[in-house]
Parts: C-alpha cells; sequence; structure tokens
C-alpha cells in the first residue's frame, strides 16, 4: 500500500483508531469522530461490560484482562472522551476502596504494586480524578525511585536491586499523564523522576543490558497490543513521541527494528497476545494491525524518519 492507501485504511478502522489517526498523523481534530468513541465500537463494547458494581469482570483486578484495572487502562487508550461519568463513578469507587496500607493501589494489602500505581495514575489522570485521590499514591510511588532512576513493582516485596523496564514505563505513563493535567501536588518531584525514567530506559538503548550488550529479553521486541504491564519497544517509542521527548540516538536501535518488523505493504502486525481472559478481542495476532501501525507511524512521524507522507 502507498501512503495515502495506508491512511486510509487507518480510516477505515475503529472510530478511536480514526480519531488517533486525524489527531497524530494528519494533524487535525476531529471532536465530532472523538464524541462517538463511547458510542460506537470498541469503546461501546467496553463500557457495556461494566457490571452493575461499578466494576468490569470480577473486582478491581480480577480476572485479567477483563477487571476494572485493565478495562479502565483500555478506555484511555482508546481516547474516550475524559467526562464520562460512569468511568469516573468507577475510579473513585477504586481510589476510596482499593487502597493498600502504603497509600499505593492494591485491595486488602499491606503493599501495593508499583506497576498498578503507574496504571492507575495513568487512567486517574486522564479521567480527571480529584487530586486528593491521586497524593498517597503520588507519594507512595516517589518512595520506590531506586537509585538508578527507575522503578521496580518488586522493590517493596523482595528487595529489588536493579530498575524494571515493566514498572518504569508504567510508572512513567502514569507520572507523565498526571502532569498533563495540571496536578500540582508534589509536581517538581515528579518531573525529576520523569526525567531519571527516561534515562534509565535511554541508557538500556530501550532494550539492550548496560550490562552485557545482550538483549535484555527477547519478548520486548514482540510488538503487542493491549501491551497490558509488559513492556516492548513500541509502547516505549510510542511513550517518548507522546512526551515530546526530542531524538536521542541511544533510540535507534529499538528505531531499527521497529522498522524491520514493518510489512511489505506498509503495515505493522500485532506479534503476541499476552494469555488472559478478554472482553473480546479488537485484532488477531499475526495479522496487519491498524493499532501497532498508527503506533509506529506517529512515532516515526514525531522523530522525522521519513518513511511516508502524512496526507489524507
Amino acid at each position: 500500500m502507498n501512503s495515502k492507501e495506508i491512511i486510509q485504511w487507518l480510516l477505515e478502522g475503529d472510530v478511536s483508531i480514526q480519531y488517533q489517526t486525524y489527531r497524530d498523523l494528519l494533524s487535525t481534530e476531529y471532536e465530532d469522530i472523538r464524541n462517538r468513541i463511547e458510542k460506537e465500537g470498541w469503546g461501546a463494547q467496553f463500557l457495556s461490560k461494566r457490571n452493575p458494581k461499578d466494576h468490569w469482570g470480577k473486582a478491581f483486578y480480577q480476572p485479567k484482562w477483563t477487571s476494572s484495572h485493565y478495562t479502565l487502562i483500555d478506555l484511555r487508550n482508546l481516547c474516550i472522551l475524559p467526562n464520562n461519568q460512569l468511568i469516573k463513578e468507577s475510579i473513585d469507587k477504586i481510589a476510596k476502596e482499593c487502597k493498600a496500607e502504603d497509600g499505593g493501589i492494591y485491595p486488602n494489602a499491606k503493599k501495593s504494586d508499583g506497576c498498578i500505581n503507574g496504571m492507575f495514575l495513568n487512567y486517574a489522570s486522564y479521567f480527571k480524578t480529584e487530586e486528593y485521590h491521586l497524593k498517597s499514591v503520588i507519594d507512595c510511588q516517589l518512595l520506590e525511585l531506586m537509585h538508578d532512576g527507575g522503578f521496580n513493582c518488586r522493590l517493596n516485596r523482595s528487595g529489588a536491586r536493579h530498575s524494571s523496564l515493566h514498572t518504569t514505563l508504567s510508572v512513567l505513563e502514569g507520572f507523565t499523564e498526571y502532569e498533563y493535567n495540571g496536578y500540582s501536588y508534589r509536581l517538581d518531584e515528579v518531573k525529576k523522576a520523569i526525567q531519571s525514567s527516561k534515562e534509565f530506559i535511554l541508557l538500556h538503548q530501550l532494550y539492550i543490558s548496560d550490562r552485557t550488550g545482550e538483549i535484555i529479553n527477547k519478548d520486548f521486541l514482540r510488538l503487542s497490543y493491549p501491551r497490558r504491564w509488559r513492556y516492548d519497544i513500541l509502547s516505549a517509542l510510542d511513550y517518548f513521541q507522546y512526551s515530546k521527548t526530542k531524538w536521542d540516538k541511544r533510540m535507534q536501535p529499538a528505531v531499527d527494528v521497529l522498522l524491520k518488523k514493518r510489512n511489505k505493504n506498509g503495515t505493522w502486525n500485532v506479534q503476541a497476545k499476552h494469555p488472559g481472559q478478554t472482553h473480546f478481542n479488537m485484532e488477531k495476532a499475526g495479522k496487519p494491525s491498524r493499532w501497532n501501525t498508527l503506533r509506529a507511524l506517529r512515532v516515526l512521524k514525531h522523530f522525522k524518519i521519513p518513511v511516508m507522507s502524512f496526507e489524507n
């Protein structure tokens, strides 16, 4: 497919893909399309699965991936309007009822989980949850900042000594969304943690051990969607473009891998699905993916890597 055909293919996808294609590739805001996300397609399907107890699935975190927690991440990534009242009610319920004793998010527990805290801050900030609900989560997560600049969800449970790319990316997404939505509590410290966490990922060239020079985990090179709590290079690059990060030469190895994974027709596949229950499948593994094609193209556009013309 040529550039125009790829854009047209994206615009034939779900309304959330249409909206983000206009916004991110064609630099045109189509709010009338965004208004439709909660009324049709994937957005409406996710919302229809909410049960009378204000949760999805059985509870906040059960089962994977149909729980409230992972459904709310999916809804946030669809870019559904942040003023959706049903979603806001569910997040308020989580904020009130699912706090661990350390102030983070993990119901009926002494210690929270850094990945969950990061994801919670991501969707709670996006849906403009009241700041007082977020303060204890910010306090808890800032205490988990490690000496190497990143985060590891095992730190408060098993004494991890090195940050995790999985946790660091989740916390980065949460902290960045917190900043973007105008929250002020301990914001200077949050910004410093954002910078140190970015540096942690860049130190590893997104997937390479800084000690051995080897690939840290081959799964980091598999382009999944939804990524759930797991890290991969496309999700990291997509975060860097979303956070308006400037080009850093240490991103080049990951970009090279991304370009090699491009199909001959100019699309990218979903290469992996993470096992677990789902409400429905947005896309099939092993097939061309509008999600991954959209995300890859907006990364390449942001960093001015010429692969196609972004004109409709």
